[in-house]
């Protein structure tokens, strides 16, 4: 029976969520599956992986085959370096604590790229939202000054309107006295 390592398709519709299974090739992409290993959410930045490193390295030590992007999340989570490092320790090219030396370089180097991934990304949106606020404010100010420019053009005309009244009411004097 050939065993692949797989995600099974869950969530709603152009928002999926997967999980990480061990099941036969032959049985349905969300049918039966022999052990789940953990789950894979894209949709968040950096996608959230929660894996259990033990037994997916048990079960790729037993033969089972991992699909692409389950190779690729094995990869970015160190299980399959892990594989690696146990063949090298099984066959006599290093010692157990070799091997473990190396894992623990690699993850602290790998846990340092996704907090700078997240610091990046948070330093991101707040420059983001300071340059939407002073955009906001630039808006406003022009708002400001064209109100400001017709209100000042309503009261010269108002005290043109008003000069003219007062000229005609002059007029208006002057003529019958005449």
């Amino acid at each position: 029976m050939a065993v692949k390592i797989r995600l099974q398709r869950h969530g709603k519709k152009n928002f999926a969520f997967f999980h990480i299974v061990v099941a036969d090739s032959r049985s349905p992409r969300d049918g039966r599956f022999i052990e789940q290993l953990g789950s894979y959410n894209p949709n968040t930045n950096p996608a959230t992986i929660i894996l259990d490193g033990e037994k997916a390295l048990k079960w790729l030590s037993v033969g089972a085959q991992p699909t692409l992007t389950a190779r690729r999340i094995l990869s970015y989570e160190g299980v399959l370096l892990r594989k690696h490092l146990q063949d090298g320790v099984a066959k006599g090219a290093l010692t157990q604590a070799q091997a473990d030396e190396k894992f623990a370089a690699w993850k602290a180097q790998q846990d340092e790229k996704i907090a700078a991934k997240k610091a990046g990304l948070k330093n991101e949106a707040i420059a983001k939202a300071k340059e939407a606020k002073a955009a906001e404010a630039k808006v406003n100010e022009a708002r400001a000054e064209a109100i400001a420019k017709k209100k000042a053009e309503a009261e010269e005309a108002a005290r043109k309107a008003a000069e003219e009244a007062a000229a005609e009411a002059a007029d208006a004097a002057e003529t019958p006295a005449e």
